[in-house]
């Protein structure tokens, strides 16, 4: 079972925050302010005047930075020279210090439609098996630092959240063939393997295989995060190099159940027919003649092909 190895906890981000649009206001009135004292400073030659432009200068560089829109089901991981210090989950723009460190994530549920892979059932007969997978990001400190999203190398913040995203596309990837691996070995492909009626298999037991499925998937997926809202087997076959073989046994397993309710049918039949001839007294046969009728009944009721009738012209005597 997978354990939980983080020694910290997702918290909320509790710093200071301040309203975008407010702050784009601020900023423009420093960039005024800057291009103003720059004019002055020039017509006075007054040194403190260029080092008060200059201290608004930096501000307005610092005030330009630091914005952050966030939609729905987004966050930011912020840290402060290394220190965790909370997600950032409030929707909306806002201005956020700038000297902070963001990771963007996405909460939104996913899908992963994984291939088919051949694995061993449980009887060890090789078979192809594929699942879907819905998941979604669930604790962002886990994510984010309990197992390698490094990206970077990649210069964009768009461009970076995009491939974090796909390493834990590639992680959960990974966790699912592991765990499809197991659940497969767990039960045979159907009840013709196991000779049990009652028994759980691959083809019968859907519902339950995709629970323990789910089970399996969170638990190795717990320790980055993740959540697995759902898993499902969508493809099931044996594998090619046997697949002839078992269309072959299915077959005969059909053509056996059907041969057996056409002969309990046919008795049920002949019983009615000997009963009714013997009830309205239509005919006496003897033990012999019932043995006859009988067999030809069964024959014809049984036949793959249409009887082909003889008419017999003697009389019951000969």
């Amino acid at each position: 079972m997978a354990k939980n190895i983080s020694i910290h906890q997702e918290q909320e981000y509790n710093g200071g925050y301040l309203n975008g649009f407010l702050m784009i206001f601020i900023d423009i009135i420093l960039w005024v302010g800057f291009v103003a004292l720059i004019v002055v400073g020039a017509n006075n030659e007054n040194p403190w005047i260029f080092a008060l432009a200059a201290l608004d200068f930096i501000s307005a560089i610092i005030f330009s930075c630091g914005f952050a829109m966030l939609e729905p089901n987004e966050a930011k991981v912020l840290t402060f020279f290394g220190k965790y210090v909370g997600t950032f989950r409030k929707t909306g723009f806002y201005w956020i210090n700038p000297f902070m460190s963001v990771k963007n994530v996405s909460l939104r549920a996913r899908n992963l439609n994984a291939e088919p892979i051949k694995v061993n059932d449980k009887t060890g007969n090789p078979i192809l098996i594929g699942l879907v997978v819905v998941w979604k990001l669930n604790d962002t400190y886990k994510a984010i630092f309990d197992i390698d999203t490094d990206v970077t190398n990649v210069a964009q913040a768009g461009n970076a959240a995009t491939a974090r995203m796909n390493k834990f596309e590639r992680f959960v990837a990974v966790q699912s063939d592991s765990a499809l691996r197991e659940v497969a070995g767990l039960y045979a492909y159907d009840n013709e393997d196991t000779k049990d009626d009652e028994a759980i298999t691959l083809r019968s037991g859907a519902a339950e295989i995709n629970e323990v499925l789910t089970d399996k998937l969170n638990e190795r997926l717990a320790m980055a995060g993740l959540e697995v809202i759902e898993a499902r087997i969508n493809y099931l076959a044996y594998a090619p190099e046997i697949a002839a073989v078992m269309l072959r046994r299915q077959q005969a397993a059909a053509i056996i159940t059907a041969r057996e309710k056409i002969v309990d049918g046919a008795v049920s039949m002949v019983k009615m027919a000997l009963d009714k001839l013997s009830s309205e007294q239509v005919v006496e046969l003897d033990d012999e003649k019932k043995a006859a009728m009988v067999s030809n009944l069964l024959v014809v009721l049984c036949a793959d092909e249409p009887a082909q009738p003889v008419i017999n012209s003697g009389t019951l005597n000969h």
